[in-house]
């Protein structure tokens, strides 16, 4: 399976399309799509949806990981990073891929085993998972890379539960067993 995973950023947004097979997980391509602070927003979301497009033109990947809008204090941050997501998942509909979105908590926990994990750590996970000799140039690549890897565990995981017949969510469990359940 071919994952285009994306970090969304108004300057910077990383892309990563990576194979997904028994055997693990090849990078077919890792960079991001640079924009200038100078440019206005609008020319900037045509210079990622276009970037993107080519992208999926040339690879044509099965699914689309793409990582959620972070809320910090800075709200007018969080409105552009969404316009980027906006124009991101919109090349990915267009061509009628499949869509999720992980929160960089889900991401970093996915890669890393930890939520707060720092960049740092999850550009050395990443470098660990795919056996790469060097790190991307930029953080947003190696975010890319990562999302598209928790990507590939969350498919994994419910095509592994659904193959051999396990539920799919906790709820699932729980309604099967509810005296295998300590409520406190």
């Amino acid at each position: 399976m071919l994952i285009l995973g994306v970090d969304p950023g108004t300057l910077v947004t990383g892309f990563a399309v990576i194979e997904s097979t028994r055997a693990g997980f090849d990078v077919l391509a890792c960079d991001v799509v640079k924009n200038t602070s100078e440019k206005k927003m609008p020319v900037r979301l045509k210079n990622i949806y276009d970037a993107l497009s080519v992208v999926i033109e040339q690879f044509h990947p099965d699914e689309f990981a793409i990582e959620t809008a972070f809320y910090g204090k800075n709200a007018q941050s969080a409105l552009k990073i969404g316009h980027a997501r906006g124009v991101s998942i919109l090349a990915a509909v267009n061509r009628q891929i499949p869509t999720a979105e992980y929160s960089p908590r889900e991401v970093k926990r996915a890669v890393v085993g930890n939520g707060a994990a720092s960049k740092h750590q999850v550009q050395f996970m990443v470098k660990q998972i795919l056996k790469l000799k060097t790190v991307p140039k930029y953080y947003d690549a190696t975010d890319a890379l990562a999302v598209a890897l928790c990507h590939a565990q969350r498919v994994g995981r419910a095509s592994t539960a659904s193959s051999r017949g396990r539920k799919s969510s906790w709820g699932d469990f729980v309604r099967e067993h509810p005296k295998r359940v300590v409520r406190g």
